[in-house]
């Protein structure tokens, strides 16, 4: 059995695969709720309680995303991850924000549930193909199949490279900056000729419900989104998975989370998460 004091030192272990393979704060933290309820009723002697707690919590993890597919389907607009916001002296949480952007987050979103299994597994954990393929009662080929498929995928999809966070953090505010005056000439110098920008609202709030691209098109839709009026907007400089972003809140209530992704000193992504339902944990 794995006791109390066990799965505690193991449970930001488990927090990081849920999210990394759900995309949901609010979700990852029932799996492994659920994980802990499974693992409590064990009554034989566990020799490996790291591993078998992984094994529990990544199969309750594709179960979940096996049954959610249908849902997923029906979403209104761009489905973006839950973010997670934390400060730069939030210790352990900044640790695990870094390791794990919404870019990241998106593309994972695109790989079926066995092939998130895998990545996240080998690629977040270390785990080797052999300790992976036990866990998931697979063959050690078929899953290393499986992990080349996804890798390969990702690696077609994310940056290239990743950005100093100053560098990061000084375009993000520039653009905002740029945003909040109208200066519309300073924003195109800033976002990149083939910038996507997706804004998730779930269908609760308004947001669009197609990813805007070009660098023309989505500095005049974020133009007139700030010109929106609304009462009493804060802007808050904070982190969002790592990654320099900005919290909006409106009559003191989480409004909008937003980052962007930036490369040679341009953006070119942006992430405009709106759906409430994914800032009730802010």
């Amino acid at each position: 059995m794995i006791d109390a004091t066990a799965f505690e030192q193991h449970r930001r272990m488990l927090f990081g695969i849920a999210y990394r393979m759900l995309g949901s704060v609010a979700d990852a933290e029932d799996l492994v709720q659920d994980t802990w309820l499974r693992c409590s009723q064990v009554s034989t002697p566990v020799h490996n309680p790291a591993g078998y707690l992984a094994r529990t919590v990544t199969n309750l993890a594709i179960n979940r995303l096996t049954s959610a597919a249908a849902t997923r389907e029906q979403y209104v607009g761009p489905w973006l991850p839950e973010p997670l916001v934390t400060q730069p002296d939030a210790g352990e949480e900044v640790e695990l924000a870094e390791s794990v952007s919404l870019a990241l987050l998106v593309v994972l979103d695109h790989l079926s549930p066995l092939e998130r299994a895998v990545f996240v597994l080998k690629e977040a954990f270390g785990y080797s193909f052999k300790e992976i393929a036990a866990m998931l009662e697979r063959s050690e080929a078929s899953v290393r199949q499986v992990g080349h498929r996804a890798r390969s995928h990702v690696r077609a999809r994310r940056p290239r490279y990743d950005t100093p966070a100053e560098v990061q953090r000084q375009v993000t505010d520039e653009f905002l900056a740029a945003c909040l005056g109208g200066d519309l000439n300073r924003m195109m110098e800033l976002l990149a000729p083939d910038v996507t920008a997706w804004s998730d609202g779930g269908g609760k709030v308004k947001a669009a419900v197609r990813p805007q691209r070009g660098a023309d098109k989505v500095a005049r839709f974020l133009a007139a989104v700030v010109t929106q009026p609304v009462d009493d907007p804060r802007v808050h400089a904070v982190n969002v998975n790592g990654r320099p972003g900005l919290l909006l809140t409106v009559a003191g209530r989480p409004d909008t989370v937003a980052c962007a992704e930036v490369v040679d000193a341009r953006i070119t992504e942006i992430h405009i998460i709106r759906n409430p339902d994914k800032l009730q944990h802010l």
